[in-house]
């Protein structure tokens, strides 16, 4: 097997440049250390966490991988400071923030010999990045399950590359080992998948859920405000059509967020200090995705469509199967192989270069 040595691989000290996205509610400590046993890097999510449970989540990869993982957070959630902390003190390898500056935890990660990487989808958000300290990006498209940006993969990679000198990830709308090439070929170190690795037998998502997605075809989702405030991809269903079919409401949007904060013990002072660090658009914004959350759960966990909405990639159209994360990463440096061989057929002579060395 070819090895892929990339500056993500040296950066993360991992042998293959493929990562598992952090998925609320699917990107487990199972599914996580599967994925880094396999010679990748998985993130637990533990931004829908209590500080409790993601403390249990971290110890319990440790008892099922000795090799590096990370955690994933958006810093505007409730509770974000309380996660990221138990994460400092775990010292977790790898830590992924989105939704909010993280200078703070660079540095506190940095002591310790942790490496940051920041989730961006502009290139604004790439430079305040760099400017933080952040050790690489996870720079994600259009074609993304939730929150992706505005610009498809194709181009916001090479703008991106443009602006930062740090390593990319590439994340959305890849599912295949031909994706790491191209991911290369446009400014890229490594690639980052959600929906592929949601679809493993280490995920927990639910067997009607899995289903569901292998019937669906790469059209078959929206990119909507209307879902959870902001810009969000999710699967095209009877249920998520009607959803979406209106804005949330903002007082709905604040009941069950505050729902969302009972069930996660949440107390009121950190509400208040959520709103003077993070201002009255940033709060509201919570609410919002707040009154989200149970939805994908519902659809996650319980494989209910009829009350639960699916958060997707366009890449669904391209999953028929569910292998192990094992034969997954086995069958992605077999296509990325394949895919580079192909190249190098049509067009010799190819130097691999720009910071990837083969062999």
């Amino acid at each position: 097997m070819m090895s892929w040595n990339t500056r993500i691989t040296r950066l993360l000290g991992i042998e293959h440049p493929f990562i598992c996205s952090g998925m609320t509610y699917v990107s487990t400590a199972e599914l996580a250390a599967a994925v880094s046993n396999a010679g990748g890097l998985g993130l637990i999510q533990i931004g829908h966490l209590t500080p409790e449970q993601t403390r249990a989540e971290i110890r319990k990869a440790r008892t099922l991988t000795s090799k590096p993982f990370g955690v994933g957070l958006a810093l505007i959630m409730p509770g974000a400071q309380e996660n990221a902390e138990v994460a400092l003190d775990e010292q977790v390898p790898v830590i992924n923030f989105s939704l909010g500056k993280g200078a703070w935890l660079c540095e506190r990660a940095r002591a310790y010999g942790g490496k940051v990487l920041a989730t961006v989808v502009t290139e604004r958000h790439a430079i305040a990045a760099e400017r933080d300290g952040a050790d690489g990006l996870i720079v994600t498209g259009h074609e993304a399950a939730a929150h992706g940006g505005e610009v498809t993969s194709l181009v916001l990679v090479p703008a991106i590359r443009k602006v930062s000198s740090l390593p990319i990830i590439a994340a959305g709308g890849f599912a295949n080992g031909g994706g790491l090439l191209a991911a290369l070929a446009i400014g890229a170190d490594a690639i980052a998948m959600g929906t592929r690795w949601a679809m493993t037998q280490e995920s927990p998502v639910h067997q009607k859920t899995r289903d569901l997605i292998i019937s669906k075809s790469v059209d078959e989702t929206l990119y909507t405000r209307n879902f959870d405030g902001m810009p969000c991809r999710i699967m095209t269903t009877p249920t998520a059509v009607e959803v979406t079919r209106k804005p949330l409401t903002l007082w709905r949007a604040l009941w069950q967020s505050w729902l969302l904060m009972r069930r996660q013990n949440t107390p009121l002072a950190q509400v208040w200090r959520n709103f003077r660090e993070q201002g009255l658009t940033a709060t509201l914004q919570l609410s919002f995705f707040g009154a989200a959350v149970e939805r994908i759960r519902t659809a996650i966990e319980d494989g209910n469509h009829e009350q639960g909405v699916q958060l997707i990639g366009q890449a669904q159209g391209l999953i028929d199967d569910v292998p192990t994360c094992a034969e997954l990463m086995q069958r992605l440096v077999r296509e990325a192989e394949q895919a580079l061989a192909d190249m190098q057929g049509q067009h010799a002579p190819v130097s691999v270069e720009a910071g990837l060395r083969v062999g």
